[in-house]
């Protein structure tokens, strides 16, 4: 849901008109727009070199995963993983689109610490994974970009956390 949605939900929940702070916060989000929508295509545009990127730092700090009876092995485990990859960095940019992680936690992360467990994905692996991705990410933007990147892969850490 966007910064929009929410502010006018929460409103009309309450019966009321939006506040003048609201409305700011409404107007921030439209000017921030444009910035928004370049960040997620610098990310879309750049996601195989991002993937790549943090693939090779993953599995250079756990070779283990790679190795025969660890959960990379093989083209089919190597690829699912990569696939996952891909699926978080596209869901950072949804948030980033939005300005709001609410994509990210209803897409993406609800049940997902289980689903992994599930399959005995190692939890520690799939955060340095996204930590590796948000660095390689965020190593393709300017500062202020970065910055507004940043809490996006933050709360997908957090969750797996």
């Amino acid at each position: 849901m966007s910064v929009i949605s929410q502010l006018i939900e929460t409103a009309d929940n309450q019966l009321r008109y939006l506040s003048v702070s609201e409305l700011q916060a409404i107007k921030d989000y439209m000017d921030s727009g444009e910035r928004r929508l370049q960040i997620a295509q610098v990310l879309a545009e750049n996601r195989k070199r991002i993937i790549d990127q943090a693939q090779k730092q993953l599995f250079a700090k756990r070779p283990e995963y790679r190795q025969p009876g660890g959960n990379a092995y093989g083209e089919k485990r190597y690829n699912q993983c990569l696939r996952d990859y891909d699926w978080y960095l596209r869901l950072v940019t949804y948030g980033i689109i939005a300005g709001s992680k609410e994509p990210i936690e209803s897409i993406g992360l609800i049940g997902v610490r289980e689903m992994y467990n599930s399959l005995n994905v190692p939890i520690a692996g799939m955060i340095d994974a996204i930590v590796f991705l948000k660095e390689a990410a965020l190593s393709l933007l300017d500062p202020d970009s970065a910055a507004e990147a940043a809490p996006y892969f933050d709360y997908i850490i957090n969750a797996l956390s």
